[in-house]
């Protein structure tokens, strides 16, 4: 028996869901980069799924939160120290809050209508196991999270997070952003009647320099290296320049080119800034192969990354300004979906 319309697949319902999704995951990433920023990340010592969605109601439970961060490194080595207060406590507390419920949103925003849509027969053949996937990456995104912040809990961690867990953390936000955009252009394409798009050579390629570039700039974040160059605005000392040089002084070579590119913060941020003129140089070519496909896909790309190397040599400058950070960090991610929708049309043209 036929399908009634009330059941019929919807597509562009489905792709309207996901980029909401898309921006909510945007927004996340905002906030964690400001949650990094403002070391508020070790706020919270505990994981609590259900419970943790209300923060502290009053005075005793505010107090039983402090006294369970006094206890960690960070409070003990760094904060207690410089004598932090629970006052200031609250403000590092909003942010990591914020950060975890904006998660829980981002679950419920794609668990649910999920649901409802499998329910009532309205995903079209062969999307199930993509949408459950984006799903399985947001569950599996909060677990990475938790498993960051731990790493910053035990007595020798010092007073951060394992910047390699972080990068992880980052880029697993980044590839579900980037999923859900394909997938809702593919639903679009779809709903015109049109194939799905396929990943092409240059495609493949921008994506790969791309996330080359994404996961220094996270460990360039875990790690503070963003403040190695120096600072002070137009100074060149800072950039095009590190502390004088083009080449940073003090690289710690101990353990070799890779332990270097993995934990050294001079030769972290050299790589970061100057791979970016790779990735530039990458996406021009993408742009321009897409302009007669898609223009407003071109015009996205370049105004992304345009913005962002000028936001990121504003945030060197200022000595990793919190909103200059931020935005950098926020227009990171816009071009990581800029760059998907470009590599999206290359793909349908094929």
């Amino acid at each position: 028996m036929p399908r009634s319309p009330s059941v019929s697949p919807r597509p562009l319902a489905l792709a309207r869901w996901l980029l909401i999704v898309a921006l909510l995951v945007v927004a996340i990433v905002v906030v964690g980069g400001i949650t990094r920023l403002t070391e508020s990340g070790l706020s919270i010592t505990e994981w609590k799924p259900v419970t943790g969605a209300l923060p502290p109601l009053d005075g005793t439970q505010w107090q039983t939160e402090f006294a369970a961060y006094q206890r960690i490194p960070q409070y003990t080595q760094v904060n207690g120290p410089a004598g932090m207060t629970l006052g200031t406590y609250k403000v590092i507390y909003f942010w990591e809050w914020t950060h975890r419920l904006l998660g829980r949103v981002i679950g419920l925003a794609i668990a649910l209508p999920l649901a409802w849509f499998w329910l009532r027969g309205q995903i079209p053949a062969g999307y199930k196991p993509r949408l459950f996937a984006l799903l399985a990456l947001v569950g599996l995104q909060g677990t990475i999270g938790w498993w960051m912040v731990s790493s910053g809990l035990h007595a020798n961690s010092g007073d951060r997070v394992s910047h390699l867990r972080l990068a992880l953390h980052l880029l697993t936000a980044l590839f579900t952003l980037g999923g859900l955009v394909w997938t809702a252009l593919d639903l679009r394409a779809l709903h015109r009647g049109e194939a799905r798009a396929r990943l092409a050579g240059l495609g493949v390629a921008a994506l790969v320099i791309l996330a080359v570039q994404l996961f220094f700039g996270a460990e360039v974040a875990g790690m503070r290296a963003g403040v190695v160059a120096g600072s002070g605005w137009f100074s060149w000392d800072a950039w095009p320049l590190m502390q004088g040089h083009i080449f940073p002084q003090g690289v710690e070579w101990a353990g070799g080119l890779a332990g270097a590119l993995l934990s050294d913060p001079y030769l972290v941020h050299f790589v970061h800034r100057w791979w970016a003129w790779v990735v530039v140089g990458t996406l021009i070519v993408l742009a321009r192969k897409v302009r007669p496909i898609c223009r407003p896909a071109s015009a996205a790309i370049h105004a992304a990354f345009g913005t962002q190397v000028l936001l990121g040599i504003a945030t060197v400058w200022s000595g990793d300004a919190l909103w200059l950070a931020a935005a950098h960090q926020l227009v990171g991610a816009l071009l990581v979906a800029a760059t998907t929708w470009g590599v999206h049309a290359l793909g349908r043209r094929r």
